[in-house]
């Protein structure tokens, strides 16, 4: 009952993420009237603000990865139970689908549906894996109680320095491409996407491991 739980709080967190993201894309690109700047804008906001609140509430309940590179990350590093990575993986994707499906619902779009927005080509998949590089460095140069600050600022600075507006998250892109919308990605894509960011996850963790856990001064 105790893993259900986890498993119950990385799918309602992770489903509530991918709301967000995409519901607040809808609605920025309703009121933007076609200016993409002005819609990313909100739609950043929009992403930093949940963020913060989704891993205040969740970290107690089940440490609120909502990304299966960071679960990866945190099952090598033995914060999280290898028998439960599976789990925490299927999880998060069904509750990126779930949070998908609740926008258009939310907006009176057709529920299912697929992305026909490309986003291809060697600049992207490497502006991911910096992207997902960055977010596990942050995640565990993060003090404590630090992590929901840090890693919300990172990721809405993200959105503007990645040629791929950082998704960061193999279940934000399994969501993503399911919701024809401003903030999908075309299915043909997604994989590249996926691949990228868990590559990316783990050279964040050996940049992690390279600089040391603590700080070194120089006092001369």
């Amino acid at each position: 009952m105790k893993h259900l739980r986890k498993y119950l709080a990385e799918l309602v967190g992770t489903a509530a993420l991918l709301c967000v993201v995409i519901g607040s894309g809808i609605m920025a690109e309703n009121l933007s009237s076609g200016n993409n700047g002005v819609a990313l804008i909100a739609n950043t906001l929009a992403t930093v603000f949940a963020l913060y609140v989704l891993i205040e509430a969740f970290t107690p309940l089940s440490g609120a990865h909502f990304n299966p590179a960071v679960s990866m990350v945190m099952a090598y590093r033995r914060e999280l139970p290898l028998e439960l990575l599976m789990g925490y993986i299927a999880a998060q994707l069904l509750g990126a689908a779930i949070g998908a499906w609740l926008a258009h619902a939310m907006f009176n779009l057709e529920i299912l549906q697929w992305s026909t927005k490309v986003r291809s080509g060697s600049s992207q998949y490497l502006a991911e894996a910096v992207a997902t590089a960055g977010l596990i460095f942050v995640i565990l140069r993060s003090g404590p109680g630090k992590a929901s600050t840090m890693v919300a600022g990172y990721i809405g600075a993200a959105y503007w320095f990645t040629a791929s507006t950082s998704f960061a998250n193999p279940a934000a892109v399994f969501g993503r491409m399911m919701s024809n919308t401003f903030a999908g990605i075309h299915p043909g894509y997604a994989p590249y996407f996926m691949v990228a960011e868990v590559i990316g996850g783990f050279l964040g963790l050996a940049l992690y491991f390279a600089l040391g856990s603590g700080a070194d001064h120089n006092d001369t």
